[in-house]
């Protein structure tokens, strides 16, 4: 059995995959695998782990070839693969749930307060010498006492940013999404009664055909000038182009952006140039437990496709 990997994997992990009997052949380069040689490299394998910077469609499906029986990805999300194809195939398909929540959760806390207190700008003050004499007002920015914080998408990571902010002060939290949940720990409100009310904004729901380009400059402009914008979800919720027009109107108080669209988006992308826009390389589970938790996870399930047994997280649809 034929067994491909698209990327070196954590340490611990790649151990584990080189003691398997099974023909490994692996992309070790720390870049993405070029697409020419994905699509040489998967025909006749029997499994394929993969990252989610490999798009799975079609066009790799049909070089495979009909052995195919395994898909794994290493990410929770996998809207890098068309699912219905895969699927329809007959071919298992896992992934690697509810393993980044706290991770993420904390990372998208940090870009909040980070970008709540002006830190890009106060590193840059601190690193070219325009920290000068104390000033009452310099590099103020806001906390969270007393706020209130807006959640859209109050699934694992909404819920886990929630219970971090609360040891913040924040006394009214509330959220938005495509069910209402049965929780306490924020209410329920309609979309823009969330933009109209926040003070702080959380993105942490899911990138669908609904929420694709949901922040869009109608949204920005019914939001507070004051509002802390922070997208730790996927690049493609907000239309970046008419963020760039929101923040050159000052129509936001600040942004924190640990996705984008494209990734990795250009140094020369205007976002840049803005003092209280402050992004991230996708960060959001870049903690070695996680990535070594979420390799494992994937692991396991090629292995499991590729010997005939039940994935262990499977996609089902």
């Amino acid at each position: 059995m034929k067994l491909l990997v698209t990327r070196l994997l954590p340490p611990v992990t790649q151990q584990q995959l080189e003691s398997q009997s099974v023909e490994i052949i692996q992309w070790k380069q720390e870049t993405v695998m070029p697409r020419h040689q994905l699509l040489k490299q998967i025909k006749g394998v029997d499994g394929l782990l993969c990252l989610l910077t490999d798009k799975i469609d079609t066009e790799l499906l049909d070089a495979a070839g009909p052995q195919l029986k395994v898909i794994a990805t290493m990410s929770v999300g996998y809207d890098h693969i068309d699912v219905p194809a895969v699927l329809s195939r007959h071919i298992h398909l896992g992934y690697t749930p509810d393993v980044l929540t706290d991770a993420t959760a904390d990372l998208t806390l940090l870009l909040l307060l980070a970008a709540a207190r002006r830190l890009k700008e106060g590193i840059h003050a601190a690193e070219n010498g325009s920290w000068g004499d104390w000033k009452p007002t310099w590099l103020c920015g806001s906390q969270f006492t007393g706020k209130t914080v807006g959640i859209v998408g109050l699934g694992r990571i909404g819920q886990a940013v929630v219970r971090r902010i609360r040891a913040f002060g924040a006394e009214n939290i509330i959220y938005t999404g495509r069910t209402r949940q049965s929780t306490d720990i924020a209410k329920y409100v309609t979309m823009d009664t969330l933009l109209q009310q926040s003070d702080f904004i959380c993105i942490c729901c899911a990138l669908t055909s609904e929420t694709q380009h949901l922040f869009d400059y109608a949204a920005f402009k019914k939001m507070k000038k004051s509002v802390v914008l922070v997208n730790s979800a996927r690049g493609g919720i907000i239309q970046q182009d008419d963020l760039v027009r929101a923040l050159k109107e000052n129509l936001l108080g600040a942004v924190g952006l640990d996705v984008t669209t494209p990734e990795p988006l250009p140094p020369s992308h205007p976002l840049y140039t803005f003092p209280n826009c402050l992004i991230l390389p996708h960060m959001g589970s870049a903690t070695m437990e996680t990535r070594e938790k979420m390799a494992t996870m994937a692991l396991q399930n090629a292995l499991a496709g590729l010997h005939n047994k039940p994935l262990l997280f499977p996609v089902k649809s």
